[in-house]
């Protein structure tokens, strides 16, 4: 075991004051947030000091200008990247992530295809909600690690890269990340604000466009949680000098008919093959469009783009650049489950988190960081919100390579399904719920 380094004896501040600061619900100086989050990095301050200051943040909250300079010291702890020799405009994406939420595969190439050129690092998934970088890792040979070179030459000749972080991204933001994760203060709007946009801002993308989910498969299940949480980081974004705009997209259904890595590669496929499910297209062409315009691309046609091939084209070129084959078959689970429904009706409502969480169980996700996940792992939904079932038929099907999962999924998935009289009207879902710049 190390000892944590010896504190200078010019350490500006003390960490129980600026405990204390937060504790009795002051406000953080400029100067105080400045030290707290250096001296955090460099080990100066403990960890369960910074849990502490963690959590006095989650009970009180923070001003737009402690929220604003959080974010700035979080950046300033790492480098930050500069797309300004490229020769084409730079856009990005986030989503706050959610089940069946592929909508960063067939997103990214559709906006490259216009000549823009869309830096997209991703993460892994945790839980319940997938992690992009997983899903291509069911292509054959496509590989999520790329150099800075690597990275900006695939910019400048494909236009699209989706890629993990690299570790010198705002690194405060890394280890608070973690801290977080084990104190019970991953909720506290603030935090999660500053953590995602002192990656983007670090990023150095000119425009970014936000897709804030709420719903029973969300982050942030409470509408309420997640339209402050959009406004908070439009602020950030803005206040930084990038463009920032947030779509509040619902959450309380799956997106699309499949929640797994391969399983949602292959939908992917279909949308940019001009098909695909409705939501999915949906919420790809509103996200295209923002991300178009904030570009500069005045009145884009993204549905032609889907129509026409010229979406697929750059998708083939960005898999092909990171050694993915685009002609390989993605897996498929060695074993395959039905479920069937118990009683004929429409179907009114279809509970993303359960099907989040049997997708997990079935494999396609982890418990814990670095957990190996399995590529066809997943749930196919056969009967999604707005079906006529009848007794017998099938609702879904779980895929595995490890049927011992089948009942714990199965536990999960048993419910989600809701139901009205055959005939019922399904009122039509409303996937964009607001717009937030």
């Amino acid at each position: 075991m190390t000892d944590a380094p010896a504190p200078s004896a010019v350490e500006p501040f003390d960490a129980v004051d600026v405990i204390r600061t937060k504790r009795d619900r002051g406000v953080l100086s400029p100067e105080q947030i400045d030290w707290v989050i250096d001296a955090y990095t460099r080990g100066v301050v403990a960890e369960e000091q910074m849990s502490a200051l963690a959590m006095a943040v989650f009970l009180n909250g923070m001003e737009r200008e402690e929220i604003a300079r959080w974010t700035r010291a979080m950046i300033a702890s790492g480098e930050r990247m500069d797309f300004g020799s490229l020769s084409k405009p730079t856009t990005d994406k986030h989503s706050t992530g959610g089940v069946g939420d592929k909508i960063t595969l067939p997103l990214a190439p559709l906006v490259a295809s216009y000549g823009v050129a869309v830096p997209q690092l991703s993460g892994r998934g945790l839980g319940h909600t997938g992690g992009t970088l997983d899903k291509l890792e069911a292509i054959p040979g496509w590989r999520a690690n790329l150099s800075n070179e690597e990275m900006m030459r695939q910019l400048e000749e494909v236009g699209a890269v989706i890629c993990a972080a690299g570790s010198g991204l705002a690194p405060a933001d890394k280890k608070l990340y973690a801290l977080r994760d084990v104190t019970g203060t991953v909720e506290a709007i603030p935090l999660i604000a500053s953590s995602i946009m002192s990656k983007k801002i670090a990023e150095g993308t000119a425009s970014l466009i936000l897709d804030v989910k709420t719903g029973a498969g969300a982050f942030m299940r409470e509408e309420s949680d997640a339209r402050e949480l959009a406004r908070t980081m439009v602020d950030l974004g803005t206040d930084a000098g990038v463009h920032t705009v947030a779509l509040l997209t619902d959450m309380s259904a799956p997106l699309g008919r499949t929640a797994g890595n391969g399983l949602e590669v292959r939908e992917s496929l279909e949308v940019l093959a001009g098909g695909g499910p409705a939501d999915v297209v949906e919420l790809t062409c509103a996200l295209a469009r923002e991300m178009l315009e904030a570009a500069g691309v005045e009145d884009p046609d993204v549905e032609a783009a889907l129509a026409d091939g010229r979406a697929m084209d750059s998708w083939r070129a960005m898999i092909a650049a990171q050694g993915g084959d685009v002609d390989a078959p993605l897996p498929e689970a060695k074993h395959v489950e039905e479920l069937r429904a118990e009683q004929d009706g429409v179907v009114t409502g279809l509970d993303a988190m359960g099907v989040g969480v049997a997708a997990w169980r079935l494999g396609a996700g982890r418990s814990r960081p670095g957990e190996a996940v399995q590529a066809a792992a997943g749930v196919e939904i056969v009967a999604h919100v707005g079906d006529e079932v009848r007794s017998g038929d099938v609702l879904a099907r779980l895929h595995t390579d490890t049927p011992e999962r089948i009942g714990r999924a199965q536990e999960a998935i048993d419910g989600s399904w809701s139901y009205a009289a055959p005939g019922t009207a399904v009122p039509e879902r409303q996937i964009v719920k607001d717009r937030i710049a």
